[in-house]
């Protein structure tokens, strides 16, 4: 992961600040994958459709020097949750927690227990706590576990690994794994010789689909009560596997043959 953007939707809430005991305004915190400033419309960029994104940035504040704390997905996480610089961080780069503890079959090196996170550190203060996406910073059961680290509630990929395909065969919420696919999509592989369908590579679940579900359902579960959101989505992430309709939504022009990586 080169590149990350960070959208920050702040002040969901409409209470005026003028009541004597209002509430703490709500927090939407957006992580992209791998997605440049360049590749918005609300940058200039003029093919790819990013009407919500644009329409954040219209209503609210860009941020032109905002910029991700590492080149990597674990370590840009932490210094993002932790508020460390990466030279301080414990999470320096993408390593497997199965390398350190075998007990583990899935998930990345963890934080350790005594890391102060910013979810902590808002749930201290009154807040509700929930990450949907993708996580990272240590397995189900290990130190790093979300809800060792301040989150009430997480939904999402646990590990980085798996979120390298849109139709996993599971999701974890919290500690218990969630059922998704079947016959998982995988996210990498051999290039496919000759003429390619779309249908062979996609699943009966998309991942993104659920986890903007279930983070939908947070927002209306607790919007009478301060809230964090983080949201650390995955799009637009490989694997190159979106919905057929957001395929279709796109002229059929553009791309005559599979593109394989070769011009660009």
């Amino acid at each position: 992961m080169r590149r990350l953007l960070t959208l920050l939707a702040l002040g969901l809430s409409t209470l005026s600040a003028a009541e004597p005991r209002a509430l703490p305004r709500n927090i939407v915190f957006i992580l992209a994958d791998d997605l440049g400033y360049g590749e918005l419309g609300c940058y200039g960029q003029e093919k790819i459709k990013t009407p919500n994104i644009d329409r954040l940035a219209a209503e609210g504040t860009r941020f032109t020097q905002h910029y991700s704390g590492a080149p990597v997905c674990a370590p840009a996480r932490c210094v993002l949750l932790t508020g460390k610089h990466l030279g301080h961080a414990e999470i320096r780069g993408n390593r497997q927690a199965k390398v350190s503890f075998p007990e583990f079959k899935e998930g990345q090196h963890p934080i350790a227990c005594e890391t102060v996170t910013l979810a902590q550190t808002l749930r201290k203060a009154g807040f509700v706590t929930g990450a949907m996406g993708k996580w990272g910073l240590g397995p189900v059961g290990s130190s790093g576990d979300p809800n060792l680290q301040g989150f009430d509630l997480f939904f999402g990929y646990n590990c980085q690994a798996e979120a390298h395909s849109y139709y996993p065969s599971h999701l974890w919420r919290n500690a218990t794994q969630v059922p998704l696919n079947e016959k998982p999509i995988p996210g990498h592989g051999t290039q496919p010789k000759g003429e390619v369908s779309m249908e062979k590579w996609t699943g009966k679940v998309h991942a993104s689909t659920v986890i903007v579900e279930e983070a939908v359902q947070f927002i209306e579960k607790n919007k009478g009560k301060p809230f964090f959101l983080y949201l650390p989505l995955t799009e637009p992430h490989a694997a190159l596997q979106p919905p057929i309709a957001a395929v279709d939504a796109y002229p059929k022009e553009w791309d005559p043959i599979p593109y394989r990586g070769e011009n660009g």
